[in-house]
Formats: C-alpha cells, structure tokens, sequence
C-alpha cells in the first residue's frame, strides 16, 4: 500500500512538473485590438484556422479580455499594454519593422502576449508562436517561460510563384490554395512574393487554369495585400526591338494594363534575359519610361533589373550606364546565368543600388546550383524539377552569398522545393538558426510534433540519398526504411499532407531507381560477359545471349516501390496538384517535374547495347561481327601505358582538376562541374555520353596526367558532350599548344583523336585546358567534355 501512494505521488509530481513546463491553452481566445488592421485580423485569422485544423479546437477571436481568462493577445507594444497592462508592462520593441516580442504568463490563466513593431512583426510573431505550439488531436500546449524579442536580419525574404503553364503544380492551384500556401510561407518568416503577368516565355494557356491569369495574379497581389506583405512582378522585356517607338508604346500599354489592375505592387524586376535580349542601352530606356508608367497607379513602386545572359560587351555597357547613376533604378538583382560573379558585380555597380539574390532553388541540374556529384540514375529519370529538399546544400548556398545581398526572392517553378523555401525563408530572418532547427520547426507545424523528429531527419536522409554513386550508396536503403516506418505509424491527417506526400514519393522513387540500378548493372555485366564468349560460341549466339541477359526484370522489393509511387503521385495530384506525369495530369512535359514518366527509363547501356547489336548483326562477315563485339567490350581500354576518364563519373575521373566544389563554389564559376545533356540512355545514348564534366562562361576545363613515358608519342581520343553542341570549345596543352582550335561539338557524340606534339609530354607530365568561345553569354554552358582517352603511342 506504501508503494501504491508513494507511486500515486510520483506520477501527481510528474503531471504537475509538466503543467508546470506547458501551457494549456486549450480554453485560450484570439485577443485582437479593437479596429485592428485587416494585416492583425489576418495574423488572428491564421492563429484560428491553423491551430483548428491540427487540433479540432475552435479559439474564438474576440477584441475584448476579461482579463482573468486564458488568451493570446496579438498587437503591438501600445496595444497590448491597453488590453493586459499588468502582462504587458514590460513588453518592448526589437527596434527594428516586422520585428516582435513574444512572452508568455501564468499569472492567474495561461497567458500568451505577441507584440509586433508593426502590422508584420504582429504576423510573423503569431507565425513563430505556430511553429512553437505543440499541436495534436484536442491537445494545445505551449512551453511555459517563452520570452523572445527578434527581428529579421534582412529587409527582403521572399519567393517567386508564378502562376503559369510552365510549372509542375502553380497552374492548378485555385484562389483559396494560394492564400494557404502564402499564409503558410508567411508563418516562416516570407515577407516578399514575386507574381508573374500573362505574357512571359510560356503558354498562354492550361487545361488545368481554375482563372485567367490576370485574373488569378489581381487575387494573388490582393492576398498578399490583406497579409500585409509586398507584392514583387517579374516581368520580362520579351519584344525584339524597343528601340522602334511603335513597340516601345505597345509595351508602355501592355504592362500599364497590368500595373493599374493590380491592387498592390512594390516592386517590378526586369530580368536581362531568358526570356528576352534587349541591349542595355535601349533596356534602360525601356525601363526609365516603365517606371513612370508604373508611378501612375504606385507611386511607391521600384524599379528593378538584372544583366541577367549578357555577353562581355553587354556587361560592360551595362556597368557604364549603372555608373551614372539612374534615379529611376532602385537595385540590381543577381541570379542565374550571371556572366559575373556577384561579388564582381558589387564591386562595379555603384553603392546606391541594393543587389536583390534571385537563387535557383527548385531545379536539380541545369541550375545556378545543380546538386554536386549528382548521379546519373537521377539525372536520367527524377530529373531536373523533382521533388529535391537540400537543406544542408541550400544553407551552404545562403551563407556564400549572404555576406553581399541586401535580400532575395528564391526562383521557384512549383511546389517541388518547398523545404528549400523555408529554409531560405528562416535564414533570412535569422542566418545563424541551424538547419536542424529549421526542419524541425518545418516537420513540426505541417505534420505535427510527435513526429517531428523523425520527419526533420527523414528530409536530411533524402538529401543524403543524392550524395555519391548511388550504386553503393546503401543510405538509401536506410531511408526508405525510416519513411515506410512513418507511414505505418501516421495518422489519417498527416497521410494526407502533402508534405509527408512528397516526402514519401522521394523516398520510394530513390529506393526503387537502386534497386533497378543494382540489378540492371549486374544485368550488364553478364551480358559483357556473354559477349566475350563469342570467339568459341559465334558472334550471333553471343549477341542472343547477351540479350537475354539485357531483358529489364525488377525485383518484388523493387515492384512494391514502384507501385507506391504511383500511388503517391496520385495522391499528390489530388492534395496539391502535382502533375507527374504529363498523359496522367497534364504535365507541361517530362522535364518539367513530370518523372513519373520516366520511371522505368533504362540505367545502364541496354538501348545503347541493342542499337549496336542490331548493326553487328547486319555485318556481312563473322570477322566482322567479331571486330565490332570487340569494340564493345574495349570501349574504355586505352592500351597499354594509357588512361581512360569518363569525366561525367566522379569515381572515374582521376584525372579532372575538380577546382574547389561546392561548399567554396557552389555556382561552380571556377570548379568542374558534373553536367547532363543530349539523350537519355533511355533514348539510345551511352551512359557516359548522357553525362559530362564542364566549365562555366570563360573558365576552363582542365585535366592533368603526370608519370607519362617520355619517350613515347601520345594521342588523344575525346567524346564532346552536353546540352550545347553548337557551342565551339578549343582544346590547348601545356598552356600555350593549341591541339585543336574553336570547333562545335556535334549533336550526335562519337570519339575524335588529336595528336599530341611530342614537346607536350617531354617531361612526363600533360595539362589539357579546354576553353568555350570566350566573352559570350547565355547560360555559360557548353565546355563540355564527356570520355577522354590519352593513348600511348609508339616510341618517339
């Protein structure tokens, strides 16, 4: 019986030391000021609707307080100390706009003050007391002794949404969607978001439009007016001749049309390019005449632009009219295809203009910042729009940058990046906030604390799973284990989250490409081996064989992945319309995110293999068939005293000078950059044609063999690749002899050989240096160099 009451009493001390450490708010009211502002009804309106939707518990919102009973109190220092001046007594400013103070009190009923330095501090308050709640069915609870005063480190956080065809989700969205997911980035910290108007490089129209898209950009820029945030338009210079006064007047027309419909504008960014080429001279005067245009309906409005693909001369044109100074050019915003590197840009653009970051963080290669040492299994199949959180990798990118920018507005094309979102969004608020805090506070609000741990480490193991070969990258077994646990165990509400959605479609779709990639690469293998046989069995048998071997089979494990995904992606369409597949959702096309289409695409050398097969076969001798087999089986075979690099594989590229990689580099301006281009293996291509080392703009690509026979004559075999085969490179030894001059690479890969002068290799050891047509713009691709064999000739 004593034990029985001295357990009775350890547990009633547990339960009081945890009401102790939480607040119950359960039985708490939304305190507004009385007349707030439509911003402070919104900030109680999200405070309401969240925390019911994860809670079932309806907190009223009322403007008056008995002062006696459990509440959170929303408003501003002044507010606050009129409606709970004892509480609120104390309560101070950050100093600082969007800044607040949170505090918490159990002096009578749980108590919650949030006071915001203005309209968005009390917004981004109720978004950190959000992210801090502990949330689940009919439970609301907050940590006692909470006492927070912050304010962001930068001015501008936001990210680009744009309503159109192009992308693999926004197209789809209704009105009430948009709000939820600005609400949502708005609870992280977003205080920018970047509309795009009708006319732009894209469609004019989707079958899956709920609203024109005028239509749907006036409701976008109303949204974020209600919320108090600010309203950017990225709006391209898309006609071919400004300078002729009848299309200068067209365009005045076309854009007034826009800005006078729109309820709210802040700002207004012009990109240089992709879309549009328009000289920087004529540009400015384009956009001089624009920004009046735009004054007439928001005199407050900015005007900014971007170099965005110039050429050398363009950037020097550009960089003598920033020089004197325009007075209608608010800032300058640095993003993809940069010529120069931001801090170069910084040091020649007058101090006056703010540099606004436009990062790319929702595409996976082709990128400002393409995932490093990214395999080609991915590459060839998840794609370059996938759903890819990659926080550490974004964190990385942030710091690199955030010593120059004043703010960014991230480049978004749907809803497959949205952890590098808000990440981006949480760093901009405070840059020393640690990834795991973040994810934690992301896993958190969107799929509910008792699983929060576990999610926030599941989103860093999907990153992990795109890091190295993934043929021996057995974390990827490890992950999808962690998710198929989470699914078993969530709840009915968290499996219908898109978020836990797409996490679990990652999942199954990494494990189930290496489960193919590990059979389809021993199917390989043996039908290599099948082939080398055909000295003894005959050419023909051999190829019979080695077909066989090739036929695609997949594991039970392996089937059990694939059909998840399809359901997955079923299920994404229908919480959030992701369009994965382009016959299944009408997805725009299969690069843009629609992978689901490629799931079965081939890993290994099949098509490839079956293409040649099929000309052996039509040989007209057995020696014949036999010579081209053995060419086949000796592709990477440089001969005795040579080397081979497939330069697009980082476990075979001994020979590439990698330069500093991504955490120094994360654009890559002056390291060997992995890179995909032309066909798929799918569509008939090499895997080591498919992929390719590369150099960005003006640098070069280099190679450097050292312990070469000096007394022997090499040459030289290369394969071209890449998605610029009409882009000239040159190849140069030693420095200063020219191998081959400026010549394109063709569309179709097949190897060339060079000569090697004898004085190159005297010393025993080669630098190779290609370069691309120096001074050009674009995306500053195209050096790209797929297989290189430097084969050891006969003595000199």
């Amino acid at each position: 019986m004593k034990k029985l009451l001295r357990l009775t009493a350890l547990l009633s001390l547990c339960v009081c030391s945890q009401g102790m450490d939480t607040l119950d708010l359960r039985d708490a009211s939304i305190v507004l000021p009385p007349g707030a502002p439509t911003p402070q009804k919104k900030a109680a309106q999200t405070l309401h609707e969240e925390i019911e939707s994860r809670t079932q518990l309806r907190l009223p919102v009322v403007e008056r307080w008995d002062g006696r009973s459990s509440a959170i109190v929303i408003g501003t220092p002044a507010e606050l100390r009129k409606i709970a001046p004892k509480a609120a007594s104390g309560m101070k400013a950050s100093g600082k706009a969007e800044g607040f103070h949170l505090t918490t009190s159990r002096d009578g009923e749980p108590l919650v003050l949030i006071a915001g330095d203005d309209d968005r501090g009390v917004l981004f308050g109720s978004g950190y007391l959000l992210r801090h709640l502990d949330m689940s069915r009919q439970h609301l609870s907050l940590e006692s002794g909470l006492d927070v005063v912050t304010a962001p480190k930068f001015p501008v956080r936001g990210h680009q949404l744009g309503y159109r065809p192009k992308t693999n989700s926004y197209d789809a969205w209704s009105a009430p969607m948009w709000e939820q997911y600005i609400r949502e980035l708005a609870i992280f910290g977003t205080n920018t978001i970047e509309l795009i108007p009708p006319r732009s490089d894209d469609a004019p129209d989707s079958p899956l439009f709920p609203l024109r898209q005028i239509d749907m950009m006036v409701e976008m820029s109303r949204i974020c007016q209600e919320y108090g945030l600010n309203v950017s338009v990225w709006y391209p210079a898309m006609e071919k001749d400004y300078s002729d006064p009848q299309t200068l007047e067209k365009a005045l027309h076309d854009w007034g049309e826009v800005f006078q419909k729109l309820p709210r504008i802040d700002e207004v960014f012009v990109p240089g390019g992709d879309p549009g080429h328009t000289k920087p001279g004529v540009m400015f005067t384009l956009l001089e005449k624009q920004t009046a245009n735009l004054h007439k309906y928001h005199p407050r409005a900015t005007m900014w632009m971007s170099p965005q693909g110039f050429d050398k001369a363009w950037m020097e044109e550009f960089y003598e009219l920033t020089g004197r100074q325009p007075a209608w050019l608010s800032g300058i915003v640095f993003g993809p295809q940069f010529r120069d590197s931001l801090a170069e840009i910084r040091a020649r653009v007058p101090k006056r203009y703010a540099i606004r970051f436009y990062p790319d963080i929702t595409h996976s290669l082709h990128a400002q910042f393409p995932v490093p040492g990214w395999d080609a299994a991915f590459a060839s199949t998840e794609g370059r729009e996938t759903i890819n959180p990659r926080p550490r990798g974004e964190a990385v990118i942030f710091h690199a940058f955030a010593p120059v920018f004043n703010g960014f507005v991230t480049y978004s094309e749907g809803c497959n990046d949205d952890v590098n979102k808000i990440v981006w969004s949480s760093l901009g608020w405070n840059p020393n906030q640690k990834v795991e805090d973040i994810l934690h506070e992301y896993a958190s609000f969107f799929i509910g604390s008792g699983m929060a741990s576990a999610f926030s480490q599941g989103l860093l193991s999907l990153e992990q799973d795109w890091s190295g070969p993934l043929l021996s990258n057995s974390s990827v077994d490890t992950t999808i284990a962690q998710f198929q646990e989470m699914a078993r165990i969530a709840t009915p509400w968290q499996k219908l989250r898109w978020r836990f959605q797409q996490a679990q479609y990652r999942a199954h779709y990494d494990a189930f490409l290496r489960s193919r990639l590990i059979s389809e690469t021993a199917q390989e293998n043996a039908a290599m081996g099948e082939l080398r046989k055909a000295g003894s069995t005959g050419a023909l048998a051999a190829i019979q064989a080695a077909e066989e071997q090739l036929k695609p089979r997949i594991s039970e494990d392996a089937a059990q992945y694939r059909a998840r995904v399809f359901e997955l992606a079923e299920a994404l369409f229908q919480s959030v319309r992701m369009q994965l597949s382009v016959p299944r959702y009408n997805a725009i096309g299969l690069r843009r995110g629609a992978n689901l289409d490629a799931i079965d695409f081939a890993l290994n050398n099949r098509v490839w293999l079956e293409n040649r097969f099929a000309e052996i076969k039509a040989a007209g001798s057995e020696s014949a068939r036999l010579e081209k087999i053995s060419a086949i089986l000796n592709w990477t075979n440089p001969g005795p005293g040579g080397f081979y690099d497939d330069l697009g594989n980082p476990a075979q590229q001994p020979h590439l000078v990698l330069g500093h990689g991504f955490d120094r580099d994360p654009e890559f301006r002056n390291s060997a950059l992995m890179g995909f281009g032309g066909k798929t293996p799918q569509e008939g291509w090499r895997v080591s044609w498919f992929t390719d080392a590369e150099s960005l703009f003006d640098a070069p690509l280099r190679m450097h063999y050292t312990g070469l026979d000096r007394g022997a004559r090499y040459k030289l075999r290369v394969v071209y690749g890449g998605d610029s085969p009409r882009m000239p490179v040159r190849l140069v030894a030693n420095g200063n002899i020219q191998i081959h001059d400026y010549r394109p690479k063709g569309t179709v890969p097949e190897p060339v050989e060079f000569d090697i002068p004898a004085e190159a290799t005297r010393d025993g050891e080669l630098a190779l240096e290609w370069t691309r047509t120096q001074g050009a713009g674009g995306s500053g691709r195209g050096c790209q160099v797929s297989e290189v064999w430097l084969i050891r000739m006969e003595e000199k």
